[in-house]
């Protein structure tokens, strides 16, 4: 498992939800009422892309991200998405959201697949990075924040050898590999089986630094050669693309990543596939959290109350909708597993003795049935307080 996976986790993920919310912002229709009024709808858009973006930017969360750590569980990275989503003043219910996480999982998980070296996933990477830049081109202050976490990419990723990024590549598939969710544009386009595995080209052009398969040389152990045979690759392959630019500013060449939504095609899945994958889901994430120990720590430090969030006030945010029509964003809540819902906690430092006194009692007691191994509270621990605390 390679401890610079998450970062790249992270802002793929990102970015591809940043697409399909920015595609359901402009879809999304204007209510009759306010049809008189229609450039709130792109000032409230222009918002909410700018609110998540600057929170996902945020200078000390990405200080935090950027540490090497394994990757975090599942039921984790989907809390920090879920924080992520609500920002601002967009609202999503639990089957948007269901359906938003689905979809952005997927989305990467394909273009990992389909990736013609390990390195490309950086290529995949900055193709996110380069459509966020447009997002806020007019807003120098939030651009600053994007250029920033470039140039750490930039640092930190490209000196790696091929071998950093193979297993980079690996440990991103283990990490999807239990998604089936199927997705029409996928389906439609032809690139995804109705069992939710991707189909994988025997077509296009190879990977960069390498020749069409079909040809073996023999050498003699002076490494002379002795003799050539050929064979049939089973495809239809052309010769590699020049390599895409890994600066911050130029030609990427490769396409995966980029904005595969427009307001002609809209954001779809089929949600049979999607209710029963997500009980597979559900078993993956009742296994123990690795994180467990860490919260507690970060509970400790904070030694603050618990407050379940309350559901706020209807016209208090601007409501999203992933589904087509209100009634299917319904029926998808309906049908939606029991095991996936769950209450949103706030970690709220206060300065409460009594509660102070309580929190030590019961940390004490953690300490005593087993002793944690030094340095253990130092992974992981802050990035859910991060995104409570922006």
């Amino acid at each position: 498992m390679s401890s610079r996976t998450l970062p790249l986790l992270f802002i793929n993920l990102g970015g591809e939800m940043l697409y399909i919310l920015d595609q359901r912002l402009r879809a999304q229709n204007i209510p009759a009422d306010k049809a008189k009024k229609a450039d709130w709808i792109e000032a409230d858009r222009r918002r909410v892309m700018n609110d998540i973006i600057t929170t996902m930017f945020n200078k000390k969360f990405l200080e935090e991200l950027f540490k090497p750590q394994e990757l975090y569980s599942k039921k984790a990275l989907r809390t920090v998405f879920d924080r992520l989503a609500h920002a601002s003043i967009m609202r999503l219910n639990q089957a948007s959201m269901d359906k938003l996480y689905d979809l952005m999982t997927m989305a990467f998980k394909y273009q990992v697949l389909l990736c013609p070296r390990p390195k490309d996933i950086l290529l995949v990477s900055f193709n996110h990075m380069d459509a966020i830049k447009d997002f806020v081109k007019d807003t120098p202050s939030i651009l600053s924040q994007v250029d920033e976490t470039y140039r750490q990419l930039i640092e930190i990723y490209t000196p790696l050898c091929s071998g950093e990024f193979q297993l980079i590549r690996q440990t991103l598939l283990i990490f999807f590999q239990d998604m089936h969710i199927r997705v029409s544009i996928f389906l439609k386009d032809k690139v995804q089986n109705s069992n939710g595995r991707f189909v994988l080209p025997t077509t296009g052009p190879v990977p960069h630094g390498t020749q069409i398969p079909g040809l073996i040389r023999m050498f003699s152990c002076t490494g002379e050669e002795v003799s050539r045979l050929q064979f049939h690759n089973g495809g239809n392959y052309t010769s590699a693309l020049r390599e895409g630019s890994f600066e911050m500013f130029g030609d990427r060449v490769i396409k995966l990543g980029t904005n595969m939504y427009s307001v002609s095609r809209p954001v779809e899945t089929h949600m049979s596939g999607t209710s029963k994958n997500s009980a597979q889901h559900t078993k993956v994430n009742a296994a123990p959290n690795p994180l467990a120990k860490e919260e507690l720590n970060l509970l400790a430090r904070l030694m603050g109350g618990l407050e379940v969030q309350k559901p706020g006030n209807a016209d208090s945010g601007f409501r999203v909708n992933l589904f087509a029509t209100d009634e299917e964003e319904e029926e998808a809540l309906i049908s939606r597993p029991d095991e996936l819902s769950y209450g949103v906690i706030n970690i709220q430092a206060t300065k409460d003795q009594q509660a102070n006194a309580e929190l030590a009692k019961i940390m004490g007691e953690f300490t005593e049935a087993g002793d944690q191994s030094p340095g253990s509270s130092s992974k992981g621990d802050d990035l859910l307080a991060m995104m409570d605390g922006l």
